[in-house]
Parts: C-alpha cells; sequence; structure tokens
C-alpha cells in the first residue's frame, strides 16, 4: 500500500491546526504497551477451554511470543508474568532469557484465586493461618521482582462474600489494609504496587476491593508506592471510565491499566473492539494530563479462547496504538476555546473529528521510520513464526484464567 501521499495530506492537515506532527511521532515512537504471559497459552476461560496449536507452554515460549509481538508492532517491550502459573527455579536466568529476546519482565502478579485455601478469601480471609499464607506469596513475587527487574507488583484479588452475614465486612477491610500495607514494606526499592478493582465475581454479595474508591482509599493507606490499577473490563454497564481515569490521573494516583474490551461482564474480549470510542476517551485523558500521566504502566489483560493466540494479541497492541494516536492528534487548544465559551456541541465535534480521522498513514510512517513493516498484522499473517511454533509445540493445555 502506498501511504506517504496520504502521509503528507495527513500532516499537512495537523500542522495548520498548530499540531506538531514530529511531537506526535516521537510520543507514537515511544509508546509502550505490556502483553501479559496468560494471553500466549491455552487456558483462560470459564467453559471450554479450546486448545490452539502451537501456543506457548511455558514461560519461556510465552516470552518468545512476546518478542514475536514486539518485533511486529516495535511497541510491546515487555511481559508481565502470573505466579505461580509461571514459576521457574532461577528467576535471574528467567530475566536474562527475556532480555536476551529484546523484551523484559513486567509486571509480577501474584495468584489468589486458585488454591483451595482461599475460598473464603487470601488477605481478607477470617483464618489467620490462611492471611499468613497468602502473605508469603505477596513477599515471593516481591522477591522475584527483585531477582527479573520488575518494577512493578500488579495486585488482584478474587475476595469477597456471597451471603449478608457470610463475615464482617468491616474486619475484611482492616484485614486486607493491613495485609497491604505489609506488603509495601518488601517492594523492591523504585517499584510499584498497583491495586486493582472489580465490582463482582467470582464473590456476588459484596467484593473486598469493588471500586476504583475503595482500591485509592487503600492506595492512600499504603504510601506512595501504591497506586490504582484500572481493568476496562471491571465496571458496571455505563460507567464512565474515562472520568474516573482523569480523577486518578489529578490526584497521581492511577498506575496502570488491564486492556481488554467486554459487552456483558469481564468478557476479556480484545481491546478497542467493542467500544473505541471509549478507549479513545481514556486516551484522550491521558494525554492532556501531561507529566502526570508519565509513570502510567500500559498492560494487556486477555485470555484468548476462540481466537488465534499471536493474532489477537497483535490486534490489541495495534489497537491500543491506534486510539493513542487520535487523542494525540485533537485540537486541544480548540477544544479549550470551545469549552470556555460553552459551545457543547462545537467541543464535541472536536473530539469526534479526530476519532473519525484515518490515522492509519500516520502509524505506516512511524512503524516505516522505526524499520517496520507499516502493515504488522499483513507481515504476520505473510511470515512463518505460527506455523513453525505450530509444529515445534502442537497442542496442550496449560494453566491459566481469564478472572482477572
Amino acid at each position: 500500500m502506498d501511504f506517504k501521499a496520504d502521509y503528507d495530506r495527513l500532516a499537512e492537515k495537523l500542522t495548520a491546526k498548530g499540531i506538531s506532527v514530529d511531537d506526535v511521532k516521537a510520543k507514537l515512537k515511544a509508546q509502550h504497551i505490556e502483553t501479559p504471559s496468560w494471553g500466549y497459552g491455552n487456558g483462560g476461560t470459564r467453559f471450554k477451554v479450546f486448545a490452539w496449536e502451537g501456543a506457548a507452554r511455558n514461560i519461556y515460549e510465552k516470552i518468545d511470543d512476546a518478542a514475536y509481538i514486539h518485533k511486529l508492532s516495535g511497541i510491546a517491550p515487555s511481559i508481565a508474568i502470573h505466579i505461580p502459573w509461571d514459576k521457574v527455579d532461577d528467576y535471574d536466568g528467567l530475566g536474562e532469557y527475556a532480555k536476551s529476546k529484546g523484551i523484559a519482565i513486567g509486571a509480577v502478579n501474584p495468584n489468589f484465586f486458585q488454591d483451595d485455601q482461599y475460598k473464603l478469601g487470601s488477605l481478607t480471609n477470617p483464618s489467620p493461618a490462611i492471611r499468613e499464607e497468602a502473605m508469603g506469596h505477596m513477599i515471593e513475587c516481591c522477591e522475584i521482582m527483585g531477582k527479573t527487574g520488575s518494577k512493578l507488583l500488579s495486585l488482584w484479588f478474587a475476595d469477597g462474600t456471597n451471603y449478608a452475614g457470610q463475615d464482617s465486612i468491616r474486619e475484611r477491610k482492616h484485614r486486607l489494609e493491613q495485609g497491604l500495607m505489609e506488603t509495601t514494606k518488601y517492594l523492591p526499592a523504585g517499584s510499584r504496587m498497583l491495586i486493582e478493582y472489580k465490582f463482582f465475581e467470582p464473590a456476588f454479595y459484596h467484593t473486598d476491593l469493588a471500586d476504583w474508591g475503595m482500591a485509592y482509599a487503600m492506595a492512600l493507606k499504603c504510601g506512595a508506592q501504591a497506586q490504582v490499577l484500572v481493568d476496562t473490563g471491571h465496571h458496571a454497564q455505563g460507567t464512565n471510565i474515562a472520568h474516573i481515569v482523569s480523577f486518578l490521573l489529578d490526584e497521581r494516583r492511577l498506575g496502570g491499566f488491564h486492556f481488554n474490551a467486554r459487552r456483558y461482564a469481564d468478557d476479556d474480549l480484545i481491546v478497542g473492539t467493542n467500544n473505541p470510542y471509549e478507549l479513545f476517551e481514556i486516551y484522550s485523558e491521558l494525554v492532556q494530563a501531561g507529566d502526570k500521566a508519565d509513570d502510567v504502566a500500559y498492560m494487556i489483560d486477555q485470555s484468548h479462547n476462540i481466537e488465534p493466540k499471536l493474532e489477537a494479541m497483535l490486534l490489541s497492541v495495534l489497537n491500543c496504538q491506534t486510539a493513542y494516536a487520535r487523542a494525540l492528534i485533537v485540537d486541544y487548544k480548540k477544544l479549550a476555546d470551545l469549552q470556555l465559551a460553552g459551545d457543547v456541541l462545537g467541543a464535541q465535534q472536536v473530539m469526534v473529528d479526530a476519532f473519525d480521522t484515518d490515522i492509519r498513514p500516520l502509524l505506516m510512517q512511524v512503524r516505516t521510520e522505526k524499520g517496520l513493516d507499516p502493515n504488522p498484522l499483513a507481515a504476520y499473517r505473510a511470515d512463518e513464526y505460527v506455523k513453525k511454533v505450530a509444529k515445534e509445540r502442537g497442542i496442550t493445555i496449560s494453566a491459566g484464567s481469564a478472572l482477572q
């Protein structure tokens, strides 16, 4: 596809609006989307797991796949790991292996939702012995961070109750506070603890961390190293996620994202597929926040079941890139003027104009300047990597869950 002429026209249009094309390209080149190890293996559904030939069987193969996605996209230089799914004997060696493949180990995710002892909760469990065991797993993951070079501890808890009176909600809150504050003592220097929330599931009467306000309150109690993680699938229908993002950014307590898409609940679909305008809104708030968004971590959280693993992951990464590019070309000066003038529809139209712009020529130009194929999906489909790993790995079922 010859995109040069289209790129030149778009660049001329943006320049006329006072938008620096070089600045936009520089920011797109610096974009970082972390992919999850659990998205590369077979696993991650509440029902049937449909095995894919060539799906990664262990963390090393997951790193290989993540490195391949980074090679195609140029913006996915790290992989999140889940413990114990990705447990190994030599974590120093694991970090070195990732480095040898051109990526890094990103967030470490403890698992508190599969072992029988956590049926009534982990850090909030009424049993002191089980709470101590959960705390031991937190410390273990902090130690793994130090060995792999990870700077993020990503926390999601399935803790909650199914019935009124099952347990004391206030006491569970106190137990959670105590456990999280204790965890901060073991975080490696310069690292952060990201606290995720979910309004229901698997608990149905109450979830101990049900919304962003509860996660925010916990982060405040835990100090500067603790921030909130926003999973785009963890909200009730109609929730304005961009509003939450804006508030947390202004408080400097937005630590990161788990990007996915949903139709009804936490469906873990490819990000940007069901509501691309919502993703654009979120990125627009991040762009407008300036340096308050500098430390935000952008992570995919998806366990693909009926989709080809690698192509689905690549699509998620590219959809985040597209949303960011659209957000970068909003005419924010004009937007601010219209907001101050009270021009409701004029301001809204500025956003729509950016969203409706065909941004593909700009993204192709950025990729070309980075030495990448301008069309990563076409490159993926023309490549032999998928056939190669299918032949080498065959079909297997590996551990994993989308309940996160």
